[in-house]
């Protein structure tokens, strides 16, 4: 007899956990309080152009492959991906910028011209984070259930090259002299919602998983990818109810026994949590069942930044923009000072814009362009009220664009816009604090002492997304999925297919035509 198991939360993790949970033979339901899949990895029609909601880019898609090869398909042929070069543009308020490539004799032309001290340590940096992220990866793919897991040999022997005493900033000193390429290879730590000064040093294989493995972007945004993910697990017998809120998880003695939600009752044998870890916790399990993740322990926790967001349908186009630009601070100490501890607006933001028609026809109407702007803003804080500044932030947003080369009069080409800000995180969508990184990624928060895959005070609960080992950002949410799912089938007494192995032993089972290749 096959066994249920429900999934709450159609993000990237509760789809790829319900793939493979559903290719290993258990019936699956997944029930998401939105009218689309994805989460914050889906996408949203606004006026004839089509904006990503969260991710704009794609990383180590390697990960996802191997997902959808575990389950008898490739991903190629379910999702097109375009590898950018440039992969970004990086622009300095202090002066100067970097169109960085992954063709390194470039990158180190572009480096002696910034900085030419610091182009002879480019191959230095590369060679040793490829070792790092080798070394460290079969630490991402086990689950880390305990401080036992801890004192594993290859644990142990990795402290030397992590060394998790140092800052990621600390870290790049090592390499770079010039604070601009410093923070041209950790701004990257925002993908975390963390500072490179606080941010543990392991995080450098984060720029180098750029470099090496590439930045792609899925024709359709990155929605198209979830929205694949989606279909496939329909077909393999995947049940998806939209616009479906779960209000409570049923609990008999110390086991998940389903969920309840507007329409009823939906049992289960295996309960996978995929929506934002802290908001559910709260709202879903009773304190008293929660002795490991309690209110107070949440409220002791730390959580990573929230953004200020404009989503911008313009008339024209801006082909001498790249597609991706990361305009950093003049001070980005303080920048970050501003967001972590003081907690109020930073008047010289940071920000991101994604310009996505230079790659992608079909994201905006002919002549149009669909322009992204993000901006690391204080998570949920006494300082702010958006009410009042929403309008006030959105105008100096605005103006700031011009300096990374958007026209004075964009204001006037704006043809439909929609704005978000952390209060919308919390309430629309649903994320604590509106933290839309989830939990923070510092040494208090990570491997066992971040919520486990398999839930710690409920029997036949497991965890997938950025709130779980091994983290935020979608190639360790997709493998959180994979963790989770052989968790679950091993506790259900169910066979674990060889394809869903860690390590090697895994990749020697996906034929070469799944893998996507760099």
């Amino acid at each position: 007899m096959s066994r249920r198991v429900v999934i709450v939360g159609a993000g990237p993790g509760g789809l790829a956990a319900a793939m493979l949970l559903a290719r290993a033979g258990a019936r699956v339901k997944v029930l998401e309080r939105q009218p689309r899949v994805g989460g914050r990895t889906s996408t949203f029609d606004l006026g004839g152009f089509r904006f990503d909601l969260g991710p704009t880019f794609f990383l180590y898609p390697r990960v996802l492959a191997e997902v959808f090869a575990a389950c008898g398909r490739r991903l190629e042929d379910e999702v097109e991906l375009v590898r950018l070069d440039p992969l970004y543009r990086v622009a300095f308020g202090q002066g100067g910028a970097l169109d960085c490539t992954p063709r390194v004799d470039e990158m180190e032309r572009q480096l002696a011209a910034l900085a030419p001290a610091d182009a002879p340590a480019l191959r230095r940096f590369l060679a040793d984070n490829r070792e790092k992220l080798e070394r460290f990866k079969p630490c991402l793919e086990q689950p880390f259930l305990g401080w036992s897991s801890l004192l594993s040999r290859r644990l142990l022997s990795l402290l030397p090259l992590i060394r998790p005493h140092r800052s990621l900033d600390d870290e790049l000193r090592t390499y770079f002299s010039d604070e601009r390429v410093r923070l041209a290879f950790s701004f990257q730590s925002k993908y975390l919602g963390m500072s490179p000064f606080r941010c543990p040093s392991l995080f450098s294989i984060l720029s180098f998983l750029e470099y090496e493995h590439g930045v792609w972007h899925p024709i359709g945004g990155c929605g198209a990818v979830t929205e694949a993910m989606a279909r496939a697990a329909a077909d393999l017998g995947v049940e998806v109810a939209l616009g479906e809120e779960v209000q409570e998880v049923l609990v008999e003695g110390r086991r998940a026994a389903g969920v309840r939600t507007a329409g009823g009752v939906e049992r289960a044998d295996a309960l996978v949590i995929n929506a934002d870890f802290a908001r559910a916790m709260t709202r879903l399990v009773p304190g008293r069942l929660r002795r490991a993740w309690s209110d107070e322990k949440i409220a002791r926790a730390r959580f990573s930044c929230s953004t200020f967001m404009l989503y911008l349908g313009v008339d024209g186009r801006f082909d001498d923009l790249p597609h991706h630009t990361i305009h950093i601070a003049r001070d980005y100490a303080a920048n970050l000072d501003a967001i972590e501890r003081t907690r109020v607006l930073p008047e010289d933001p940071s920000f991101y814009v994604q310009n996505a028609a230079v790659t992608d026809p079909t994201l905006a109407p002919s002549g149009r362009s669909g322009l992204y702007v993000l901006v690391p803003v204080p998570h949920e804080s006494p300082h702010v009220d958006w009410a009042r500044e929403k309008a006030r932030y959105r105008r100096l947003v605005l103006d700031r664009l011009t300096q990374v080369g958007l026209p004075p009069d964009l204001e006037r080409r704006v043809v439909v816009e929609r704005v978000i800000t952390p209060d919308d995180w919390r309430d629309a969508h649903d994320v604590h604090l509106g933290a839309t990184f989830n939990l923070a990624h510092d040494l208090g928060q990570m491997l066992h002492l971040r919520p486990h895959n398999r839930y710690q005070d409920l029997d036949r609960v497991y965890l997938v997304g950025g709130g779980t080992h091994p983290g935020s950002g979608l190639p360790v949410i997709f493998e959180s999925a994979r963790i989770s799912s052989r968790l679950l089938l091993e506790d259900l007494g169910l066979e674990v297919p060889a394809a869903f192995a860690p390590g090697p032993e895994r990749a020697s089972l996906v034929s070469e035509g799944a893998e996507v290749t760099s």
